[in-house]
């Protein structure tokens, strides 16, 4: 198996959520232990931009996502915002790697300052003092110079940016194809399997002249 077996998803209250939620999907699909940390703020805008409504309580929604992606008894474990005893809150038990997606511009300063005020700041501040793989996708438009340089600062000490920029050379049809662009980038750097996304040169089909 390519890539880490135990990743943290984490979605935070930027819009975006169906990359959050497609993310899950195939993570599962890869059989891969998911520890899923969500915001209020998230939850409000998951309930915006889709037709999904989350339990509040975690054990609740642990049934619901497991359920909801076809998931393995014990696959897909929920973590509430003050379970200090949760792996992602330590080195020693912390998953591989963690994604937050899509990442708000609050927490992306949250982290950048080494706040740890809620699980995901300090699941973020475990993965990078770990020198573990943590990815970012913030959604905004314009950026202002504190998020640029906030951006700037987390990439100097290990922490991947991947803005929710969907590309056009795969000719999308559908908002799905859009979302799919960017869930594959961030399956490709996790460097899980993904047939979403042909990597570049694979559209390329024709002579050497």
């Amino acid at each position: 198996m390519s890539g880490p077996e135990r990743i943290t998803l984490a979605m935070t209250g930027a819009s975006g959520a169906q990359y959050g939620l497609r993310l899950l999907d195939c993570l599962v699909r890869e059989d891969r232990e998911v520890h899923f940390l969500i915001s209020k703020a998230a939850q409000l805008v998951l309930a915006t931009e889709t037709d999904v409504t989350l339990p509040a309580k975690p054990q609740a929604m642990q049934a619901f996502l497991t359920e909801y992606t076809g998931a393995s008894a014990g696959q897909v474990r929920v973590y509430g915002k003050e379970d200090w005893m949760a792996p992602a809150a330590s080195g020693s038990g912390a998953p591989g790697a963690m994604v937050v997606v899509p990442c708000s511009t609050g927490t992306l300063s949250a982290i950048a300052t080494g706040a740890c005020n809620n699980l995901i700041e300090r699941a973020a501040d475990v993965t990078l003092k770990e020198r573990r793989q943590l990815i970012l996708v913030p959604r905004e438009a314009p950026y202002s110079t504190l998020h640029l340089e906030n951006m700037l600062k987390l990439s100097q000490i290990g922490a991947v940016i991947v803005p929710a920029s969907p590309g056009f050379y795969h000719q999308p049809q559908t908002i799905d194809d859009l979302v799919d662009f960017v869930v594959a980038r961030i399956l490709n750097l996790l460097d899980i399997p993904q047939d979403m996304l042909p990597r570049w040169g694979e559209y390329h089909v024709g002579n050497d002249e």
